[in-house]
């Protein structure tokens, strides 16, 4: 079987294209936005100049398809797993969260997840075990720890499902 065909476009101002032609002679691209988003782009059998599909995934979606994708691979939002059961992962507070401007200790996660937020990365900042009056904000990452119960609840909780 011949390797897939990939080729890179630099988009100024845009991002990059990425085209991949399939063993079977598809054609599909990804664009990836300078924001972070990306546009997914299937083309059709009988003509791989038209596009038959477009899709365009914000950052979380485009990181939850390439799990799914790659479930062997290191999943950018599961930190690690230990021989305990335990797991950390990374929860994004939505811009829109209800959490928004909320402390902490509100959300009583421990209490009713046994998860706790052992960290929170803020643009370009860490802040590492948050205290109960830490005050959330939209975008925030939180670094949650936890059976994989636990860290499911805690995403729920966060509005996250």
């Amino acid at each position: 079987m011949p390797a897939p065909r990939m080729s890179t476009t630099p988009l100024p101002g845009i991002g990059v294209q990425y085209d991949l032609t399939t063993r079977e002679r598809r054609h599909l691209s990804v664009v990836a936005h300078r924001d972070g988003t990306r546009t997914v782009n299937v083309y059709r059998s009988d003509d791989p100049d038209a596009c038959a599909q477009s899709l365009h995934l914000t950052e979380a979606e485009t990181a939850s398809l390439i799990d799914a994708l790659t479930p062997s691979h290191h999943s950018p939002n599961l930190l690690s797993t230990t021989d305990l059961g335990l797991v950390a992962e990374r929860i994004e507070l939505a811009l829109t969260s209800r959490w928004r401007g909320r402390v902490l200790g509100e959300t009583r996660m421990r209490t009713a997840t046994g998860a706790s937020i052992v960290a929170v990365l803020r643009r370009a900042e860490a802040i590492p075990s948050p205290t109960p009056d830490f005050r959330l904000a939209g975008g925030d990452v939180l670094i949650v720890i936890g059976t994989r119960e636990g860290v499911a609840a805690a995403a729920t909780i966060l509005g996250q499902e």
